[in-house]
């Protein structure tokens, strides 16, 4: 009777373990994503899904999801989620989680580049890592760099030549240094979810925003409810995707690999669909009939000047070493 007791016991383990190693073996992971489906930030999340299936034979797999719905809508709330352990990947920008960690704020201040050649020297040099270490620190471990663009501004009301031009304007804006540096160009800047700002913008909550075209203004359909484009480029957003830093922990070498691997290449596709659909993106936003224009540079000037201020302030907030490594780096391609 003991031995068939310990028999039964034997096989009940057995069971175990093969379940165990069955359920290891079949990973289902979740991705949030901020923007909906149409933009290729979210494309740029479904393409890392498509290619971890691949690397893995489908023994892991990761599901899209879009407009920010694990977090209920909420952008900062979903990268918080992922630092918890809550959701495992997150595809976020720089501006959407800089209430959570300030020093991002370093990618987006105002005019501190001029090209995209001085962006990518950033994202694939020593400025990077330093913002990979500070967002470690928050329980993320950044994968992949990708892009949002440098930013423009719309509006419903007129066409933005000169800071005079915005004076009073209602602009939604996406974080506390952009209220900063619309309050120097004399708007009225409001922070309200992006999840929000489409029929914010309908209904005449506010009357602008700003964003970039590639990544936002074309695929969001921002000219349904706006007029004017103000191409100045005073701005720019990187995209990024991590991984929840327990995840990240939990795996071996050879799975940290198949996913750092598997974002880099989703995040240059991401990157480079992103700059052709910006590329592309005037001649349709003019088909749709906004009216689109581009500063001189003495009127860019005048835009860099009146967000010195603003420059400075948040350029002491994040760390004026920080900035200096930023500025560094940029020096040496420009």
């Amino acid at each position: 009777m003991a031995s068939k007791i310990r028999s039964t016991a034997a096989l009940a383990c057995l069971c175990t373990a093969v379940i165990t190693a069955g359920t290891a073996q079949a990973e289902a992971l979740r991705l949030s994503s901020e923007t909906s489906e149409a933009t290729s930030r979210n494309q740029g999340a479904v393409r890392f899904a498509e290619l971890i299936e691949e690397a893995t034979d489908g023994d892991t797999t990761v599901q899209v999801f879009a407009n920010a719905v694990l977090a209920g809508g909420d952008q900062l709330r979903q990268a918080e989620m992922v630092g918890r352990g809550d959701i495992d990947f997150v595809l976020s920008t720089a501006i959407s989680v800089s209430p959570l960690i300030p020093e991002m704020s370093v990618f987006s201040l105002p005019y501190l580049y001029s090209s995209y050649e001085e962006v990518d020297a950033t994202l694939s040099g020593e400025p990077a890592k330093k913002m990979e270490e500070i967002m470690a620190q928050h329980g993320l471990i950044v994968l992949g760099w990708g892009e949002s663009g440098f930013r423009e501004l719309t509006n419903s009301v007129r066409p933005i030549k000169t800071p005079e031009d915005l004076e009073g304007m209602k602009i939604r804006v996406a974080g506390p240094m952009f209220i900063d540096i619309l309050d120097d160009l004399g708007a009225n800047p409001q922070q309200i979810q992006w999840t929000e700002t489409f029929s914010a913008l309908q209904q005449g909550v506010v009357d602008g925003q700003e964003n970039p075209v590639g990544a936002i203004i074309v695929p969001q359909r921002i000219y349904e409810v706006q007029e004017y484009l103000t191409e100045w480029h005073y701005s720019y957003d990187p995209a990024f995707l991590a991984v929840s830093k327990e995840r990240w922990n939990a795996w071996d070498e050879e799975t940290q690999l198949v996913m750092k691997q598997s974002a880099e290449q989703a995040m240059d596709y991401q990157k480079h669909l992103t700059r052709e659909q910006t590329a592309e993106g005037n001649d349709l936003l003019e088909e749709k009939g906004m009216q689109i224009y581009t500063p001189s540079e003495t009127e860019l000037q005048e835009f860099r000047e009146a967000t010195q201020g603003a420059f400075e302030t948040w350029a002491e907030r994040v760390g004026e070493p920080l900035v200096e490594v930023f500025q560094k780096t940029i020096e040496q391609v420009r």
